[in-house]
């Protein structure tokens, strides 16, 4: 028996599980600490009432012989990829069509899937800092993966690579940095991708944190960009699904290269569908009610984000993103590493962030905040920050 030898290439713990057993050793030692997390990206605000009311109703219909619902389409059911066209896409002028649409269990899984349709010596581009998914899936398949650095001096906006690449992954508004880009930044990367045969994998999962109208909440808003991306699109922060798990992804038929049927013939093999209630409950944030109760929550994460920008800066913290995204990306205070600063917040203040480091290189000095706290306790958090200093 041989292992995959390209498993060998990944760090030893994926950075979440590392950061979770350092929180739970420092609870061990200090039992009575009320630790407050501003680092892993979970939800913290209940699902809204219409979606509340779809998933009972859902249940409901599992539990009649005539309702059932057993296996789905592994695409995703009609009710919901016509939903999902109709608002997400045509509200905004965007021609998708239904079965371009995938719905899945989040995008963290395509994001990380996607790449097994692409040949192993593909050359794949990420943003320095990046999501880690989008590196570690690919070094299991042992593919090269071109850095490109996203700092101060560049504004966070990466240039376009020297070098030929194959795929490109772009994640907008970013992760972790809580940076945008503009049509016009964006347009750059779809005319490199038409130009040099490559493909994009573009990242929307936060999309719905945009409040600049001059933002792009997609790539297919830009000219040319179904001939060249896949779109990734998550309801785990819009609409609190981390633990429901649902998302969807846009595979064009115009792509240069043929991907959707293949994409179709991937699900088909390896993937049983995302859940019915799921579904049922993705469908109703589209509707008039959902759509104001997740607006309305997703409002609630952004006073986060700007009373934490306001208070940190006021703090003399450098910081970025935070005002289209849920995430601030800080820069560590008197040169510590980010591993240090999250050892000195964890230990004296007793709050925990994402040490910038764990993104790549690029994000050595900085720390990755969110939004997704409680008024209450976002609040107290900055207050022992501020303390401690």
């Amino acid at each position: 028996m041989k292992i995959n030898d390209n498993y060998l290439n990944l760090s030893s713990n994926y950075l979440f599980a590392d950061i979770a057993k350092r929180v739970r050793a420092f609870k061990a030692q200090s039992p009575k600490a009320d630790v407050i997390s501003l680092g892993i990206g979970d939800v913290t605000q209940p699902l809204c009432p219409a979606v509340v009311e779809a998933l009972h109703k859902a249940a409901d219909e599992m539990g009649t012989a005539a309702t059932f619902h057993g296996y789905g389409p592994e695409q995703g059911y009609d009710f919901l990829r016509n939903a999902i066209v109709e608002h997400v896409f045509r509200a905004r002028g965007m021609s998708i069509d239904a079965d371009e649409i995938f719905v899945s269990d989040g995008a963290k899984s395509d994001t990380g899937n996607f790449q097994e349709l692409l040949s192993t010596d593909s050359v794949v581009a990420v943003t320095d800092p990046v999501y880690p998914v989008y590196v570690d899936s690919n070094l299991m398949a042992g593919r090269s993966i071109v850095k490109l650095p996203c700092t101060a001096e560049n504004g966070f906006v990466p240039e376009l690579p020297r070098q030929h690449v194959d795929v490109i992954y772009l994640c907008y508004p970013n992760n972790p940095t809580g940076t945008t880009l503009t049509k016009e930044q964006l347009k750059k990367w779809v005319d490199y991708a038409l130009s040099n045969d490559a493909l994009i994998f573009y990242d929307a999962a936060y999309e719905a944190f945009i409040q600049n109208d001059d933002i792009p909440h997609s790539i297919y808003e830009i000219p040319g960009a179904k001939r060249c991306a896949v779109e990734f699109h998550s309801y785990s922060k819009t609409a609190g699904f981390t633990g429901v798990r649902c998302g969807f992804t846009v595979v064009p038929k115009d792509l240069q290269i043929s991907l959707n049927p293949l994409w179709n013939r991937r699900q088909t093999t390896k993937f049983n569908g995302t859940s019915y209630l799921s579904q049922r409950a993705a469908e109703a944030i589209y509707s008039p009610e959902g759509k104001k109760q997740v607006r309305a929550t997703i409002q609630y994460y952004m006073k986060n984000a700007c009373v934490m920008r306001e208070e940190l800066t006021d703090m003399n913290f450098k910081v970025y993103g935070g005002a289209d995204s849920p995430y601030l990306w800080v820069r560590t205070p008197n040169s510590m590493t980010s591993w240090e600063f999250f050892d000195w917040m964890l230990h004296s203040a007793h709050v925990v962030c994402t040490p910038g480091a764990g993104f790549g290189p690029s994000g050595e000095g900085y720390v990755r905040l969110t939004a997704f706290g409680t008024h209450e306790k976002t609040e107290e958090a900055l207050h022992r920050i501020d303390k401690k200093l």
